[in-house]
């Protein structure tokens, strides 16, 4: 049988196609430019969208009976149009907010999106894992643009600390997932091993670079003034919240080990395998 990918041209998407061909499994990758996919040799492209069930003709779904689901806007089409299909295994990517730990989380932009994903597929299937990572340590490449030109980082509540989590943590969970019946039903939380302050983050991207990177701290209102025109508002309330949260609070690690076997990578090891981003 084959597995089908969806976002597998997105930074988890990749690294799960390259670890599920590494364990022998064939792939299926949907994306909607399939000339620009640049995946590994062995995975079969093929053209679809989502968001939109005319596009998911038989070819995307044949021989296909479970699903990496990524989260993009108007994915229930797809959800509904797979398991009609034939698709009953599921695994998807969702967030730590759908849990609603805390109440930041109740009605944020990221709980709202993601339990819509998450009952999408329980509402189609049984046979169904649910993944909740916390913050990506991706989410950091948002300062790469201040450090490749040198500027200083402007960022709000720095002593709060987060447990950063790298995409391929997430992949490889993604991989067990799919690839055995060990967490069928399972909604899994996951964070990286460790809570760090932000001026912590940025030092830890610094010592990669072998280099020093200046940082402000800056206000709350200032961090809405100055991102207000690349960054929703519903989003912007959502990082401050969450930032303010932890600065009393820092997230509480959540290991991916019982999942993948061993310890999740560190911020330091994703620095590492991100300095070219950092570099330009």
């Amino acid at each position: 049988m084959t597995i089908l990918v969806t976002g597998a041209t997105g930074v988890v998407g990749r690294h799960l196609v390259t670890t599920l061909l590494e364990r022998g499994a064939s792939v299926r990758a949907l994306t909607r430019k399939p000339n620009d996919a640049a995946l590994p040799d062995g995975v079969e492209v093929v053209a679809g969208d989502l968001s939109d069930a005319s596009t998911l003709g038989p070819q995307v779904f044949e021989d296909v009976d479970r699903a990496f689901v990524f989260p993009a806007q108007g994915v229930e089409a797809f959800v509904e149009a797979g398991t009609a299909a034939g698709i009953r295994r599921l695994t998807v990517l969702s967030s730590l907010a759908a849990a609603l730990e805390f109440p930041r989380d109740r009605g944020s932009a990221s709980q709202l999106h993601h339990s819509a994903v998450e009952a999408a597929v329980t509402e189609c299937t049984d046979a169904w894992t649910i993944l909740r990572p916390g913050t990506f340590a991706n989410n950091l490449l948002s300062w790469a643009w201040q450090i490749r030109s040198g500027a200083p980082i402007r960022a709000p509540f720095l002593a709060s600390a987060q447990a950063p989590i790298h995409e391929y943590d997430v992949a490889e969970a993604a991989t067990e997932a799919l690839l055995t019946d060990d967490h069928l039903g399972e909604v899994i939380a996951m964070t990286g091993p460790e809570a760090i302050t932000r001026a912590e983050q940025v030092a830890t991207i610094g010592r990669a670079l072998d280099r020093h990177i200046p940082v402000i701290e800056i206000t709350p209102e200032e961090f809405r003034a100055e991102t207000a025109q690349f960054i929703p508002e519903p989003v912007v309330k959502m990082l401050l919240d969450y930032w303010s949260d932890t600065l009393t609070a820092p997230d509480r690690p959540r290991p991916v080990t019982p999942v993948i076997g061993r310890p999740g990578r560190t911020l330091a090891q994703w620095a590492a395998d991100h300095r070219t981003d950092f570099r330009g």
